[in-house]
């Protein structure tokens, strides 16, 4: 549980109007989940020109794809937590310029093993971006809508595979399959020392690590003229050396694994239907354009849904709107088994898939950071979204398995729908476990403002 000191921190920037520097931290922290994405979808789009520049077969680079998915998976759960130490700034402007190196080398390979190390190492860095990014997102938001703009933020992961799609048919046609990254390399350099110019350091982080010096006592000012400074205790020297202490003490033995689980479970999912939508749907008798316009459905209603459900959680808490959202998401998925023959329907199916799974897992990334206090904040969500990219690995994999079985689409749809289910239970646990903990804390401590507080995310209201 956060401490009221900590607690005061975050409400510094309750009951004010949203500032320009405020609106720049989150600005530059959408511009790292832009990259993010981009830099995911990179090497697909990449990979018809290499394919052919190398006369190699398609077969070859699946270990290139997954080695960015192991990557992050190993930033996620060993660089995240490094910036509750450091501090959010620097480790966010040390991974971007990581990333910008492993872009430019990227085009200097010259084999498939070379391939699969530069991206391994690229993935690490971009492992170490998301949790820091969604954590100084919600480390500079009012609470009233913390949760909507980290969701907001969180949507630059979409938009990134979409503009990265636009930014590789401009430049391979000039520049090869090298362009891409180039071009990636540009753009991250920029954000990078744009960064380096206008990102603040996280008040919270501040406070916590580095009390009373000149910087802290001016982003103070900067951000609540007038303001006292707040109180905040030194952190248990018994929590603050070891990640798996940290995450799995205070109450979080059972909450820190059902979030991942849930993490897990939805990831699993959503990178299943990304890779395999349009071969399921072009399997169904659609044409190969339109079995891709069907796979677009899935991320525009994931961009929708990051938008709508943030809102949603901010009026009646994560565990209600969660809970209900991956249970909707298994019910879409049904529905896409039962009417994958009927393009209407399916699209409305696929694209309301894509709102609860793409927008939930929004949610998910939202919710670790509001889980853990400051001082675990970048490590509890950097091995939340670790474990979910392990089941992002595994889920292109499992579809793999389907595939040389030789099951139905119908079938083989159904079986998808699970890892939703067992989402919506470990969030429903979560929700359940928080209820049990609140009927035990003392009278004296009901008297706290909960509705600002950090440690009580599923709240009814946020």
């Amino acid at each position: 549980m956060a401490s009221l000191g900590e607690e005061t921190a975050f409400s510094l920037f309750d009951g004010r109007p949203v500032t320009a520097m405020q609106w720049r931290v989150l600005g530059l922290c959408a511009l790292c989940m832009v990259i993010d994405g981009f830099d995911v979808q990179a090497m697909a789009y990449a990979a018809p020109a290499l394919i052919k520049a190398w006369g190699a077969s398609r077969s070859v680079l699946g270990p290139v794809f997954a080695a960015g998915l192991l990557g992050m998976f190993a930033g996620s759960l060993v660089l995240a937590g490094f910036a509750d130490a450091i501090g959010r700034r620097p480790m966010l402007i040390a991974a971007t310029a990581w990333i910008v190196i492993c872009m430019v080398f990227t085009p200097f390979a010259t084999s498939i093993d070379a391939l699969i190390g530069i991206r391994f190492a690229a993935g690490i860095g971009m492992g170490a971006i998301v949790p820091n990014a969604m954590a100084l997102a919600g480390e500079y938001s009012p609470a009233r809508i913390r949760v909507s703009l980290m969701m907001a933020v969180s949507s630059g992961y979409i938009v990134g595979g979409v503009v990265g799609g636009g930014i590789a048919a401009l430049v391979i046609a000039p520049f090869g399959w090298g362009g891409v990254f180039y071009a990636g390399a540009l753009l991250t350099a920029l954000l990078s020392l744009a960064m380096f110019a206008a990102l603040p350091e996280s008040l919270q982080f501040c406070l916590l690590r580095q009390p009373q010096t000149p910087r802290t006592l001016l982003l103070l000012h900067r951000v609540a003229p007038g303001a006292a400074m707040p109180t905040v205790p030194p952190a248990n020297k018994a929590l603050s050396g070891n990640a798996l202490a940290m995450l799995l003490g205070e109450n979080r033995r059972i909450v820190t694994p059902l979030l991942w689980a849930a993490n897990f479970a939805n990831m699993l999912c959503a990178y299943f239907l990304a890779a395999w939508i349009p071969v399921l749907m072009s399997g169904a008798g659609d044409s190969s354009n339109k079995a891709v316009l069907v796979g677009t459905a899935l991320w525009l209603g994931g961009l929708v849904g990051n938008f709508a459900l943030g809102m949603l959680i901010d009026r009646r808490g994560f565990a209600a709107v969660l809970f209900a959202n991956f249970a909707l998401g298994g019910i879409a998925i049904v529905g896409i088994s039962y009417f994958h023959t009927v393009p209407l329907a399916a699209v409305s199916c696929i694209a309301f898939a894509g709102f609860c799974i793409l927008g939930g897992q929004s949610g998910l990334n939202a919710l670790a950071v509001a889980i853990y206090p400051t001082r675990a904040r970048a490590t509890g969500a950097g091995w939340a979204l670790g474990f979910g990219r392990l089941g992002a690995v595994l889920g292109p994999l499992a579809g793999g398995q389907l595939m040389a079985l030789a099951w139905s689409v119908d079938r083989t749809l159904l079986v998808s729908a699970v890892p939703t289910v067992l989402a919506a239970v470990a969030v429903g646990s979560l929700g359940r476990l928080h209820e049990r903990r609140i009927k035990q804390i003392p009278a004296s401590a009901e008297k706290l403002p909960v509705h600002h507080s950090t440690s009580n995310p599923l709240d009814e209201k946020a």
